[in-house]
């Protein structure tokens, strides 16, 4: 709960104000609060207020802080969004009383001015009316992983050292919240037990540098659509520690809120995108998943159950949503087992769009780990993933060394306790017996799939990809006609049907439930 400031009544008058229709010319004035923030839109124009707050890790109570707060989110968000970001405005007074934007009255308040978008394209609202464009979910993660690659390297032991922090900050906040006691309890004995685990991990990653200033508060209401591309926005400011964290972290909080708004299909898209466009950097920190997203659904709850209500239905609502948060926090801590999943079949089947599809399906959350033999060719020629290979880096011996790499990276994902899913055409009896051993080794449940389709239909899907790690064409297709394959011991889907059919198909043969599902530009 907020402190009380002095000046907190004082700012009755400026939010009335600037509230108020007839500050801009009688445009109607849509007003958003936060439990930190008074936000104002009139026409192409936000004005962004801090409210004189004071909690335990910002603190808003003077004019002066005020002042310094906005100029700080300024200066951090031109990073991020320079676009929305014009600068640091003053509300004055006149001497009769009268207040004014930007006057040469004395300074009574101050706002950050913003050029305003369309607030009903932030992905939280995207992601309440249906699961997003598969197209961008990908420029989501892109984003996120530039964000996270051009920002500065900052010190570990922080970020070490607040991680119980927060636990225990937030199980304070639960407690005097009213949250059940016995799950509060569980969560913060989970929470510790986890970070003993992987604390040793955790200062590793920071001594590869991958503690940085963050972005620090990327839940879905501060990334917004514009221009067709998603803009981060709305960083913190009021304390960098804060967002010096490791970039799992800062990217858990927008899978943790996907997973949320019931997208965990989405949230799957969004994490194997950025493992991919981050070369795989991460894969040895899954384990560290439970931990941060936990950390960041109970940092959303805690901040729920601070948000200022302005009647008792939106009371009730802001406790359910709180308690909704917490619940996730619970779930997210405990993951089920991991399982392998194996998805075969020729060029032009579709397996890459079923594995996917469904990543999101198989637990634990956020979704299956989706390893393809098509990028790990194409990492291991340091090439693009676009970028077309000779015929050369096809030979049996390159071949079997990315067979070879996909067996070992499954390993490593499962070992960690989270689920993978195997893209690969699996052609060889020899190729399918070695990745149901990574399983048998792992002691973890193996499914194996294998699609099928025409000859007509593998050549015109081929045919039409465009941006994708395939180099299949209809020659390659046609060539592999002649392969075979010997027994195949895994269950036969027919795909010659639509991407959503091939995926119903697909999860009664595994006994996935799948409820969502990204709606993809095939």
């Amino acid at each position: 709960m907020p402190f009380p400031c002095a000046s907190h009544r004082s700012q009755e008058q400026v939010f009335a104000f600037l509230g108020d229709p007839a500050t801009y010319g009688e445009r109607p004035v849509h007003v958003i609060t936060t439990h930190g923030a008074a936000v104002f839109l009139a026409g192409d124009r936000a004005l962004k207020v801090k409210r004189a707050v004071r909690f335990p890790y910002l603190d808003y109570s003077t004019l002066d802080k005020r002042k310094v707060a906005c100029e700080q989110e300024l200066t951090i968000n031109r990073r991020f969004a320079p676009q929305i970001y014009r600068g640091v405005v003053a509300i004055t007074q006149r001497d009769d009383g009268r207040l004014e934007i930007a006057g040469h009255g004395e300074v009574v308040e101050w706002a950050i001015e913003m050029t305003r978008f369309d607030e009903q394209q932030t992905v939280d609202h995207l992601a309440e009316a249906g699961t997003p464009p598969t197209a961008l979910l990908l420029d989501i993660a892109d984003a996120i992983a530039a964000s996270h690659a051009a920002a500065p390297i900052a010190a570990t032991a922080p970020w070490i050292d607040s991680i119980l922090r927060i636990v225990a900050g937030n199980t304070k906040a639960f407690r005097a919240g009213g949250i059940d006691t016995a799950a509060i309890d569980a969560l913060d004995a989970a929470s510790r037990a986890a970070f003993a685990r992987l604390q040793h991990l955790l200062v590793r990653r920071g001594e590869q540098s991958h503690v940085r200033h963050c972005h620090g508060d990327l839940h879905l209401a501060n990334i917004v659509v514009i221009d067709g591309k998603p803009v981060l926005f709305d960083a913190i400011e009021f304390d960098p520690s804060i967002a010096s964290t490791d970039v799992l972290y800062d990217l858990g909080f927008a899978l943790m809120d996907l997973i949320q708004y019931d997208r965990a299909g989405a949230a799957s898209v969004v994490l194997n995108r950025y493992l991919a466009s981050t070369c795989d950097d991460h894969l040895d920190a899954l384990s560290a998943l439970p931990l941060l997203l936990a950390m960041r659904a109970a940092i959303r709850a805690n901040v729920m159950l601070s948000r200022p209500a302005q009647d008792d239905a939106q009371r009730t609502q802001i406790r359910r949503t709180a308690q909704s948060y917490f619940a996730l926090a619970c779930r997210l801590i405990a993951p089920p087992p991991p399982r392998l999943i194996a998805i075969g079949g020729l060029s032009g089947t579709g397996k890459s769009v079923l594995a996917r599809d469904i990543s999101g399906a198989i637990a634990p959350l956020p979704g299956a780990i989706v390893l393809r033999t098509d990028v790990i060719r194409k990492q291991l020629f340091n090439v693009k993933d676009t970028e077309r290979l000779p015929a050369e880096a096809y030979h049996t011996e390159v071949t079997a060394e990315v067979y070879k790499t996909l067996a070992e990276r499954a390993a490593q994902v499962l070992a960690q306790g989270h689920s993978a899913i195997i893209d690969a055409v699996f052609a060889r009896q020899d190729e399918r017996r070695a990745i149901a051993e990574v399983a048998a080794r792992a002691k973890t449940p193996f499914d194996g799939v294998f699609l099928v389709a025409d000859l007509a239909t593998r050549i015109a899907r081929v045919s039409h990809r465009v941006g994708d790690a395939s180099d299949a064409d209809a020659e390659v297709v046609k060539a592999q006609q002649a392969y075979d394959a010997g027994v195949i011991e895994w269950t036969l889907v027919d795909a010659a049907g639509t991407p959503e059919q091939t995926l119903q198909r697909a999860s009664e043969a595994l006994a996935v439930h799948h409820a969502d599902h990204c709606d993809a530009e095939r």
